[in-house]
């Protein structure tokens, strides 16, 4: 039995501690917050043997050989960087860090200690987007000419004007690290290496946090892209994905506000007259459960699997190291207000 240890109360409860229960082979032993006595509360509450005041203190509990970070990005380096040096198994979120010096920090001790390490990209883990992949791959629109990324909404953090790190830019926060962090490791997923964007980040109005984001992109393929999202938009559009081909046309496209439950593919080969809808099932249960929990139980899933056998694990630690890579310079492309050149392999070079 796999003794695991979660640090963080918010999404640590709600869909860390879930998912992880979902898997027989381990038992979720511990979870720490910031406030000792909340997560005593917290830990009683849901049946967890120990609630701890810190995440050194979970880290270092003996009954503990796997940790799952939920913390901002700005902790989390110190914490998986803790538990690796322990020979403990780490999962975390995403982005990996506030900055490429931290994640490279990460992913140099996940090296050293060869320990199973995993990072929470989840949405290639939805039923609706590993068939769009199989179908990509599969030459359903032939050779990519151009994708298209929209994802415009007004989440929580916006909406109730908190200061925090999903707000502020210098804290591996803002739209680059909450939100265009996925879009950069979805787009590479899809679509193959970028080399190269233009970035603009736009302030919300007050000039607390960022509103939007807009991005031209290029792939390695030769391939172009576009990225606009905006996490400043009452009632937006949602989270559409367009991806045109020389023989077709692939969409995936969510209207609703739940980040992971509500979206269709929709499909057409050159002489179609419109695009069709491909049925998927997508699995994520009655909208009365979490729909982030199924995603993140896949995940977890292969994260024990590499905890019991030692068999490399995706996405890890370089992808989250890439994704930051692509994060500094995007905010160097919005700094510099010209075309950015990107390293296909940078991680390799690490």
């Amino acid at each position: 039995m796999i003794g695991v240890g979660i640090i963080g109360c918010n999404y640590g409860r709600t869909v860390l501690l879930p998912a992880f229960r979902t898997d027989p082979r381990c038992e979720v032993v511990a979870l720490a917050g910031t406030d000792a006595a909340r997560a005593g509360e917290i830990a009683r509450a849901t049946n967890v043997p120990h609630g701890c005041g810190d995440w050194q203190s979970l880290v270092e509990e003996r009954s503990v050989s796997a940790v799952a970070v939920a913390v901002p990005p700005q902790l989390q380096p110190a914490v998986a960087v803790h538990a690796l040096g322990l020979g403990k198994a780490v999962f975390v979120e995403k982005p990996l860090a506030a900055d490429l010096a931290g994640a490279k920090a990460m992913l140099d001790a996940a090296r050293s200690a060869r320990r199973a390490t995993i990072i929470d990209f989840n949405f290639p883990e939805l039923a609706t987007w590993q068939r769009a992949k199989a179908m990509l791959d599969g030459g359903a629109i032939g050779r990519l000419r151009h994708v298209v990324v929209n994802w415009n909404l007004e989440n929580q953090a916006t909406r109730l004007r908190l200061k925090s790190w999903k707000m502020r830019g210098d804290g591996g926060g803002g739209l680059l690290g909450n939100f265009v962090s996925h879009c950069f490791h979805y787009l590479e997923w899809f679509c193959g290496a970028i080399v190269g964007f233009s970035a603009r980040v736009f302030p919300m109005p007050d000039g607390e946090g960022e509103a939007s984001i807009a991005l031209a992109i290029a792939f390695a393929s030769g391939a172009g892209g576009s990225l606009q999202m905006s996490s400043a938009s009452l009632l937006g559009s949602g989270h559409r994905i367009e991806f045109y081909g020389e023989d077709g046309t692939l969409v995936l496209a969510n209207p609703t506000l739940d980040y992971f439950r509500g979206f269709t593919l929709l499909h057409a080969r050159r002489g179609d007259a419109a695009l069709k809808p491909v049925q998927v099932k997508d699995m994520l249960g009655d909208e009365s459960v979490d729909a982030r929990i199924v995603p993140v139980s896949r995940l977890v899933r292969r994260f024990l699997d590499a905890c019991e056998n030692g068999v490399p694990v995706s996405p890890g630690f370089a992808d989250g190291y890439r994704v930051q890579y692509l994060i500094d310079a995007a905010r160097r492309a919005h700094a510099s207000g010209s075309w950015t050149e990107i390293e296909p392999d940078e991680e390799k070079r690490r």
